[in-house]
């Protein structure tokens, strides 16, 4: 049992240092082919981010616990809203942007409702089981891309300006910009997929091998001890952005994750192998989507996540846990 718990804190600090490096590499190469500092924020450091519960869920597919998946995907957004947005809000009351309330907090009520309709075949459609299958996965892919492509299209517009005077800055002999080597940045992009198969694939088998001895079912474990650990960059990007006092950073960094979570991780996790539901029901998914609507209501009554409302969040969280480990 104790090897489990180590090999498990090993996929993790595999798995993070992996997604680092890949991110790392990734994001001087788009510099390096032109791409803007904003549109990479909002691409390539933001898969970056959910690049663990991405390799998890993805392995845990090809593996067929597709329990441990899905688990992974809505623990793990449960958290993020929760526990991410909770706590930071207790550091610092967080200024929630007109943009975050007005298109990124509804993308992510619009993927959980999806994924709410997709998942209950049973009251739907009056099949035995509910799953996501292939064309459920497909779906979300088409949308995901979606997604992207609008976030790109409203970016480059506020983009324009920041480059006219990042030129001005250039010709005035203001602006240096320094690259990494070529070939350190494919390197690190080589390391950072090494790091994140070889943990991954380190993570889903310790992961399952402690639920096992423990009695815990699969979706247990996939909505708690996978989805906190596979929540940790994002917990400390929030953490850390709090104290310095740019909390609303957090706010973006948590409810873009959960749409990255839903339609990429889950999409191309299906769309490799059906995922049966099992005994993750349609009351986590009404749980997940009913949090994403009140941070949404708590954002919009002043455009401020307050200490008492991050208090709330970290309070509702826990009753969860509660309910999860009595309903097994």
């Amino acid at each position: 049992m104790l090897l489990d718990i180590l090999l498990l804190v090993l996929g993790i600090v595999f798995i993070l240092l992996g997604a680092d490096s890949l991110t790392n590499g990734a994001s001087d190469l788009a510099r390096r082919w032109g791409v803007s500092e904003l549109i990479i924020g909002l691409t390539v450091v933001a898969m970056g981010t959910s690049m663990p519960e991405l390799v998890v869920s993805v392995i845990s597919s090809i593996e067929n616990k597709p329990e441990l998946a899905i688990g992974n995907v809505v623990g793990s957004n449960l958290f993020n809203t929760l526990i991410i947005l909770g706590a930071t809000a207790l550091i610092c009351p967080v200024t929630v942007s007109k943009q975050v309330i007005g298109k990124d907090i509804p993308w992510s009520i619009l993927a959980s409702t999806i994924l709410l309709f997709m998942a209950c075949d049973s009251i739907l459609d009056g099949n035995a089981n509910n799953s996501i299958s292939r064309s459920d996965g497909l779906v979300l892919l088409l949308i995901f891309i979606t997604f992207i492509y609008y976030t790109i299209l409203v970016a480059k517009k506020d983009d324009k300006q920041d480059r006219i005077e990042a030129k001005k800055a250039d010709d005035a002999g203001e602006l240096e910009v320094k690259h990494t080597p070529l070939w350190k940045s494919l390197l690190f992009i080589v390391l950072g997929l090494a790091g994140l198969i070889i943990g991954g694939n380190i993570f889903v088998d310790s992961a399952s091998s402690i639920a096992f001895r423990m009695g815990m079912s699969e979706s247990l474990v996939g909505l708690t001890i996978v989805a906190m650990g596979t929540s940790v960059p994002e917990l400390a990007t929030s953490i850390v952005a709090a104290f310095k006092n740019k909390a609303g950073m957090a706010v973006g960094n948590a409810i873009g994750s959960n749409i990255f979570n839903i339609l990429l991780i889950l999409g191309a996790s299906a769309s490799i192998t059906p995922l049966k539901m099992g005994n993750i029901t349609p009351i986590d998914l009404l749980v997940l989507l009913g949090v994403s609507l009140l941070v949404w209501l708590f954002a919009r009554t002043s455009h401020i996540l307050s200490r008492l409302e991050g208090g709330i969040m970290i309070i509702i969280y826990l009753c969860y846990i509660v309910y999860l480990i009595f309903a097994q």
